[in-house]
């Protein structure tokens, strides 16, 4: 009889523990390129780089986020701060309070999408982010699974409809192809692939080539055959310099 229980308890255990995990296999994935890149390290730290000549410092958790950027202009010195309070931006110190609400939009959206792109993969797990498995793939010989992104509109940001593909490496975790439409600007597609990576402070940051193909109008979800048929046009390079990590004060 104490064997029998014994063995019903053993299986109530494995039932509890196989109940306990409700991530899909997306999530799952992208929990697992999380760990990969920087794990915690994203969250106790605040991260400076230079990207095309401007300073840009991001703090981001779960439930709070600064994205601060600083240059020079006609104007001035120049500082634009985005975080849970909203907008600000300072010349010379002083606070600028003639800004149109498209400027700010304007200013928010620039500065949103060089922290989005620089704090990957964290920013995947985002409370308005979407994620759908859409199998293995391979690129190069190398085995990659597929993550879907699109944005729930509330939280999702101006630009919600904007969808993202992620490639990430089976055996490594790491994120190294992206593809994404966008809708600003006239809209259009892009896809990224890493060109060196940086390893900062137990981050992983990583440089990439920005390829675009010959119509703006061309579906996201193709954008990986017309990468291996050689048929994307290298538009610029994303390079990030001068990092630092520098952990919080506790």
């Amino acid at each position: 009889m104490k064997q029998i229980s014994n063995t019903v308890s053993l299986l109530i255990v494995i039932l509890m523990c196989f109940s306990c995990d409700q991530r899909t296999e997306a999530e799952k994935i992208v929990d697992a390129s999380i760990e990969a890149h920087g794990g915690k390290t994203y969250e106790s730290t605040k991260i400076e780089f230079d990207f095309r000549n401007i300073h840009y410092t991001i703090f981001k958790t779960p439930t709070a986020y600064e994205y601060i950027r600083e240059f020079s202009d006609s104007t001035g010195t120049v500082k634009d701060v985005l975080n849970n309070s909203g907008f600000v931006r300072t010349v010379n110190g002083a606070k600028i309070d003639t800004l149109t609400e498209e400027r700010v939009g304007a200013f928010s959206r620039s500065i949103n999408s060089v922290a989005y792109f620089a704090f990957l993969p964290y920013g995947l797990n985002d409370a308005a982010a979407v994620k759908t498995y859409l199998g293995e793939t391979e690129i190069k010989g190398e085995k990659y699974h597929l993550i879907k992104v699109t944005f729930v509109p509330e939280g999702g940001g101006e630009h919600y409809e904007d969808e993202f593909l992620y490639w990430i490496g089976v055996e490594d975790f790491y994120l190294d192809y992206m593809a994404y439409d966008y809708h600003t600007d006239g809209g259009g597609v892009r896809m990224r692939e890493v060109k060196d990576v940086m390893e900062v402070g137990g981050i992983r940051f990583q440089n990439y080539l920005n390829l675009k193909p010959a119509d703006k109008n061309t579906p996201v979800e193709t954008m990986q055959d017309l990468y291996i048929s050689g048929k994307l046009e290298l538009l610029s390079e994303i390079n990030l310099e001068n990092i630092r990590v520098v952990p919080l004060s506790k």
